[in-house]
């Protein structure tokens, strides 16, 4: 009985020593949280998808916190919520929030099979990324889309699907969070995000490749050449020409589309404009003659001159 009394004081000692043990090291060493983070937090949407570049929505919260005791939160946002849900983030901080356009995933690619055709049988691990590191691919083009679809395994909100007939990857604008996961997924960087336009209308170059002309052109057909003509007859200063492609700067792009006629090869896309109008042929007149030289008379041909037939006269009949 001494002996369970005994072990029962003992063990009863040792939890007591524990207890004032884990509560000093409590208080030295606690970490105080903001408050905040938990209400900013609640407002993001919790995808935790990585597209605003911070490890998940609880790390773009720390920021936003630090931010506003910093007095800025610009540059700071969240592609999925976007513009509302960084309204009311910036509302819950006391901060004001810069309006920004929304952005969304774009292909920059036009070779489908038509346009850029397979050369090779590509037999392995059916991914872009393996496919990149074995070379330039099924096609002739090492700069194009492979097709395998890692931006669609890395979408998680079923924004992009590859198109069967063409073999290139779609977005669904309305799914889109330009959150930036396919930019990360595609080893060729063929995915950029732009600003979704006005109407959802934007002009670009559908091409990343950056051989030379004529390179590029029997790689594909709707490949740049760079071949400059875009580029003077731009009155915006919008385009640049690097290393054989052209790109159009989305900032200063007018959407005139002046560029897209003078292209030769089609790489460059008008999306979502309406169709162009067909000037009318103009109506050619009436009884319209060809000109004839001036101060020249023309004598008329007397084969084919009608004579002259005079009216008769009431009352008379004529003569046989």
């Amino acid at each position: 009985m001494d002996f369970i009394l005994n072990a029962v004081i003992v063990l009863g000692g040792i939890a007591l020593i524990a207890a004032v043990i884990l509560y000093v090291c409590s208080k030295k060493f606690a970490v105080k949280e903001d408050p905040r983070l938990g209400l900013v937090a609640e407002q993001l949407p919790g995808a935790n998808c990585g597209g605003c570049g911070f490890p998940g929505c609880s790390g773009l919260a720390d920021a936003l916190v630090k931010g506003a005791d910093a007095g800025s939160i610009d540059g700071l946002s969240c592609p999925v919520g976007g513009t509302e849900v960084m309204t009311k983030v910036a509302d819950l901080l006391g901060m004001a929030m810069a309006n920004s356009e929304p952005k969304v995933a774009v292909v920059r690619c036009n070779g489908t099979c038509e346009n850029r055709p397979k050369t090779v049988q590509y037999d392995g691990l059916r991914t872009c990324t393996a496919m990149h590191a074995c070379g330039a691919g099924e096609t002739g083009c090492g700069y194009g889309c492979l097709g395998c679809g890692d931006c669609v395994a890395a979408c998680q909100f079923g924004a992009i699907a590859i198109n069967e007939t063409t073999g290139l990857p779609e977005v669904d604008e309305e799914k889109c969070t330009s959150c930036g996961a396919c930019v990360k997924a595609c080893p060729r960087n063929i995915i950029e995000l732009r600003k979704r336009g006005p109407k959802g209308r934007r002009v670009y170059v559908q091409c990343v490749n950056k051989d030379k002309g004529p390179a590029a052109k029997k790689a594909c057909k709707a490949a740049c050449i760079g071949c400059g003509k875009c580029l003077k007859e731009c009155k915006f200063e919008a385009i640049t020409i690097n290393a054989n492609l052209s790109y159009i700067d989305p900032e200063k792009c007018k959407m005139c589309r002046k560029c897209e006629t003078a292209c030769p090869t089609g790489a460059i896309i008008a999306y979502n404009f309406p169709p162009r109008k067909e000037k009318p042929a103009e109506p050619k007149a009436l009884g319209a003659t060809t000109a004839q030289p001036v101060g020249k008379a023309v004598k008329p041909d007397e084969s084919t001159v009608r004579p002259e037939v005079k009216p008769q006269q009431e009352g008379k009949e004529e003569k046989v």
